[in-house]
């Protein structure tokens, strides 16, 4: 047929016009984008009899494919874009509901789950680190890293073996109920759509744990009949398996998934202070998961879902492993009342077994001695609900929230008396939000208040009981932010908010270890408080969308690792509440070409996190706070060929960081350049190889006080099979 004009417009729901989306055309994308006026002119041949498939798209709307038969090419097209899955994820984690009542006043950045394939990583940590204020405890991969070294810093907050930031998952927290760091092989990567990271504060709507930010992983749920398989091999002998099946009748969804991960690993301890006592990190885990889902009506929803992680490590030395098994499970209804009222209800529990062995090793690192074996329990039980309720410019949400954690922690030293510590912690908090547009102006304005209690805590040491006093804190969060959008592609944006967390029980009554750094537990701990605010602007153009942030928290009675003493081989320290500390700086990201064939991703983030009161050691103030650097920065290169395959370049520089509260060991900065290519052989057939650490510098991750490091370079290979995906 011979070349033909099509006219059309590109409008939202409201039928306003959409300047800047690209409109792809039988799905070659961006063929035009829409100006002004919303409108676009194409230029067409289409297949005789078939005429042409369009969609209109841009960061956080998208139109769907919407065909246009031959006899139609000569009149006006209409595509209406509508807020992307992504998109209203997004808006799910920032407001809690499912509400578009304009951009919400928080810093976003949600990672698909093609990003996040298509990143070279062997897990899901390391495919977080494209975000440049992403980091965790320790600067090294969760394939290697004992758990309690995984916990999340977030704007320079810092953690412990415990994270400041909470994880979620299908509205239920994912942190570890005893420790607070987070089991990052979970969940197969098949079952993983998406992850939210949402900066700053967010206790006002999820209570303790979100003092630095919220992380959503939004798990995959069953679609229609579809099968999904991934083998790979990678250096330091390592090998994984992973798949997913779907299956739909009628009404019932059915989906199971699940990940086998094997590796010999690789030494931590440097070579220039390496011993015989020193062997390979390394970890074997299988995750398992299953779902079942039934649609109500048009848009209901009831499901059930349980996962398993069975895990064991060895850490490093011969006598020093651990192991996790963790069942959890979950019931959920998402619900709606007509076109102005919906909610969700969660019910959710958890069961795990953490064991660990630790020794000390001598000066030359030639003899090590087992000094402690621990084994910890925890029972999870909580439940949530929340409603939204919408009419015209103006939304109201409101929900509560219950957990109660019940853990027994036994201690048994190879050369004194046994400890056995049994408690109960029990959270229970209530939140209200409203959020409004007006013309340019949305905002929103939340409080919550939370009731944490530390309960029924006894400790023995051999026979002798000693009885922990029950302690509550009732505390309020509130939050207030405001958005205005001075043009269709540039807004600004302020927020100010309230946090806090709770001790975990690990950190109230076990004592840990990592290496030769031994961190005594303290059942005086008490909550941090933050105060926070931040201000920023964005934009979202044709080709690029960019936004900058700056940040200011301030954090009262943070919890850290204070120095006892230490040796030349070892180090001791107790678990405190500081006076205070404060991070403050610029989070900045850029995206060009969006879903084009080379498009890139750019993230730098400076955090000038520093103590400034604790009286108990006025030393520390003006000290660094530990394992945080001043600047991270972060870039992703794209390139996308149907006929030669998919290559992502990505590098990470991370700036010095000290890794002790007294600013003594540094370790110093370190970039990582990294690579993953792919390529379709067809029938559903893809083929694909990374390599992580080109350059082979490895990073300094710890000095405790011995120097360990991180990854070596790693290459991979390995061959995906996907058949029955909806498009």
């Amino acid at each position: 047929m011979a070349q033909t004009q099509l006219h059309g417009h590109v409008v939202d729901r409201s039928g306003r016009p959409v300047s800047g989306a690209g409109v792809d055309v039988n799905g070659r994308a961006g063929t035009v984008f829409s100006d002004a006026a919303g409108t676009f002119v194409l230029e067409i041949k289409p297949i005789a009899g078939n005429g042409v498939v369009l969609r209109a798209r841009d960061s956080a709307m998208d139109s769907g494919n919407v065909s246009v038969a031959v006899t139609n090419l000569g009149q006006d097209v209409e595509l209406v874009m509508v807020p992307s899955s992504l998109s209203q994820q997004a808006t799910v984690t920032a407001t809690r509901s499912s509400v578009e009542m304009g951009p919400a006043a928080v810093t976003q950045s949600t990672l698909s789950g093609d990003e996040l394939t298509r990143f070279p990583a062997l897990t899901l940590d390391e495919s977080l680190r494209q975000h440049a204020g992403f980091e965790l405890f320790r600067r090294s991969s969760g394939w290697v890293q004992n758990p309690t070294s995984q916990g999340v810093s977030l704007r320079g907050l810092g953690s412990t073996a415990v994270s400041r930031t909470l994880i979620l998952a299908n509205s239920a927290p994912l942190n570890d109920p005893f420790g607070g760091w987070i089991h990052w092989n979970e969940l197969p990567p098949e079952a993983i759509d998406a992850v939210t990271i949402t900066s700053g504060g967010g206790s006002d709507l999820y209570g303790s744990s979100a003092l630095g930010g919220v992380i959503d992983v939004v798990p995959a749920h069953p679609e229609t009949t579809r099968a999904d398989v991934s083998m790979a091999a990678a250096s330091e002998d390592t090998r994984t398996a992973s798949g997913r099946g779907d299956l739909q009748q009628g009404r019932l969804h059915e989906l199971v998934a699940g990940e086998d991960f094997r590796t010999a690993g690789y030494i931590l301890t440097a070579p220039a202070v390496r011993g015989t006592v020193d062997v390979p990190a390394n970890v074997h885990f299988e995750n398992g998961r299953v779902e079942l889902d039934r649609t109500i009506g048009a848009a209901g929803r009831a499901f059930v879902t349980g996962n398993v992680l069975n895990e064991t490590r060895g850490n490093g030395t011969r006598l020093t492993t651990n192991g996790t098994r963790l069942w959890r499970y979950l019931a959920g209804d998402d619900w709606n009342v007509g076109a102005r009222t919906s909610g969700r209800a969660r019910l959710f529990g958890s069961q795990e077994v953490y064991r660990q062995s630790f020794s000390s090793v001598n000066a030359t690192r030639s003899v090590e001695t087992l000094t402690r074996l621990q084994r910890a329990t925890t029972q999870e039980m909580g439940g949530s609900t929340d409603a939204s309720y919408h009419r015209a410019h103006l939304a109201f949400v409101g929900g509560a929230d219950v957990r109660d954690i019940r853990a027994g922690d036994l201690e048994r030293p190879v050369t004194s008396a046994h400890q056995e510590t049994s408690s109960r912690q029990r959270f229970i908090g209530g939140f209200g939000e409203a959020i409004g547009e007006f013309g340019r102006w949305s905002g929103a304005a939340s409080v919550r208040i939370d009731s944490a209690s530390n309960l029924d805590t006894t400790m023995f040491t051999g026979a002798v009981p000693k009885i922990i006093p029950n302690r509550n804190e009732i505390v309020a969060s509130p939050r207030v932010g405001v958005v205005r959008q001075l043009t269709q592609h540039v807004s600004v944006h302020g927020s100010g908010f309230r946090a806090f967390r709770t001790p975990s029980m690990n950190e109230l009554y076990r004592t840990g270890q990592v290496g030769s750094e031994t961190t005594l537990a303290n059942p005086k701990l008490l909550s941090e408080r933050a105060t926070g605010a931040e201000g920023g602007v964005s934009v979202h153009a044709a080709r690029i969308s960019a936004q900058a942030t700056y940040f200011w928290t301030e954090v009262n009675r943070p919890v850290a690792a204070v120095l006892v003493s230490s040796t030349a081989t070892t180090i001791l320290e107790m678990r405190q509440n500081l006076g205070q500390f404060q991070s403050q700086g610029v989070e900045t990201s850029v995206q060009v070409n969006e879903d084009h064939a080379i498009s890139a991703k750019f993230g730098y983030q400076y955090a000038h996190a520093v103590v400034t009161n604790f009286s108990a050691q006025t030393s520390l103030v003006g000290n660094w706070i530990p394992d945080v650097p001043r600047e991270t920065a972060t870039a992703q290169v794209r390139f996308r060929s149907a006929r030669l395959g998919d290559l992502t370049i990505a590098g990470r520089n991370s700036g010095r960081a000290f890794d002790d509260s007294a600013n003594t060991f540094v370790l110093h900065s370190f970039f990582q350049l990294d690579a993953y290519g792919e390529r379709s052989l067809g029938r559903g057939f893809t083929v694909f190889v990374s390599a992580q650490n080109m350059l082979d510098r490895r990073a300094d991750v710890a000095r405790t006080p011995v120097l360990t490091q991180g990854i070596p370079f790693v290459a991979q290979g390995g061959i995906r099979f996907g058949w029955g995906r909806s498009s």
